[in-house]
C-alpha cells in the first residue's frame, strides 16, 4: 500500500485559495451577526432562533473560524465548523428553508474540508484517496494465456 506523499506545490496554493475563499465568508458572515446587521436579524429570526442569540452565534463562528486558521489546530477548527454548519443546516431544514439556503453551509462545508486536505499533508496520511487497481475479470485473464 502506497502512502500519499507530500502535497505538490499548486495542490497546496489551491488549498490556500479554497480555505482563504471560505474564511473570508465565515468571517463576513460573524462579523454581520456581530454587528446586528438587520437582513441578518431577520433571516436569524426566520429560522427560529431568538435576537439575543445572535452576538454568541457570531462569536462562535468568528473563534471556530479563528481555530481552523491557525495551523497548527486547523484539523478541529474543521472539526468544530462543521458542527457548526451542520446546526445551520438543520435550522434550515427545520425551517423549510429554500434548496439553496439549505445547501449553502454543506457548500461550505465542503470547501473548508477540500482547502484544509489539499494543503495538510497529516489529513491526507489519515483520510488517503486512492485509485483502485482494475482487477481483470476471468475472461480477459484466460485470453492473456
Amino acid at each position: 500500500m502506497t502512502q500519499p506523499g507530500p502535497a505538490s506545490t499548486a495542490g497546496v496554493w489551491t488549498g490556500r485559495v479554497i480555505s482563504t475563499l471560505a474564511v473570508l465568508f465565515l468571517v463576513f458572515d460573524a462579523v454581520t451577526k456581530l454587528m446586528k446587521v438587520p437582513r441578518v436579524i431577520e433571516a436569524t429570526v426566520r429560522l427560529g432562533f431568538p435576537v439575543f442569540t445572535i452576538t454568541g452565534l457570531g462569536t462562535m463562528l468568528l473563534v471556530l473560524t479563528l481555530v481552523y486558521v491557525i495551523p497548527r489546530t486547523s484539523v478541529l477548527g474543521a472539526i468544530l465548523l462543521t458542527g457548526y454548519l451542520g446546526g445551520a443546516v438543520a435550522a434550515n431544514i427545520r425551517a423549510l428553508s429554500p434548496a439553496f439556503n439549505t445547501s449553502f453551509p454543506i457548500l461550505f462545508g465542503v470547501l473548508v474540508w477540500l482547502g484544509l486536505f489539499l494543503r495538510e499533508d497529516r489529513l491526507r496520511d489519515l483520510i488517503p484517496l486512492r485509485r483502485s487497481r482494475r482487477v481483470p475479470d476471468r475472461a480477459s485473464a484466460d485470453v492473456a494465456k
